[in-house]
């Protein structure tokens, strides 16, 4: 198994996309606190499980990138996109039934669709 950054533009863009995704994982996974802030949330001084699910989180989106990246099949970038996909319709609906339409929330939820729609369009020949 070799790693190779790809030529092609549609893989290279699901690669990108992967390569983000890996570095929000690798965040979330070393400076959860900060993570956490940077959402809007806090933990209790008496309470770590909150970082340790963060920790957990951030673990689960490295592997998944790290594995898109080293084996680099359109069903791995599938996965990452369709994660983010459905990421991105829970903050939609959030938008919509929570009241939470600020700024923050859809900047992220702008970085969660293009997270989703670099990987599936390259995935489903679109890119």
């Amino acid at each position: 198994m070799e790693f190779y950054i790809p030529t092609e533009t549609g893989e290279f863009l699901a690669f990108c996309a992967a390569v983000a995704t890996g570095l929000i994982g690798l965040f979330a996974l070393f400076a959860p606190g900060t993570a956490l802030r940077l959402a809007g949330l806090q933990v209790q001084e008496a309470s770590r499980e909150g970082l340790a699910f963060v920790r957990s989180a951030g673990g689960f989106y490295a592997g998944l990138a790290i594995v898109a990246l080293m084996m680099a099949q359109s069903w791995i970038y599938m996965a990452i996109g369709g994660g983010f996909a459905l990421a991105a319709f829970g903050r939609i609906l959030s938008l919509l039934s929570d009241g939470s339409l600020t700024l923050k929330n859809l900047l992220v939820l702008a970085v969660q669709a293009v997270l989703a729609a670099l990987p599936l369009g390259y995935a489903f020949g679109f890119i």
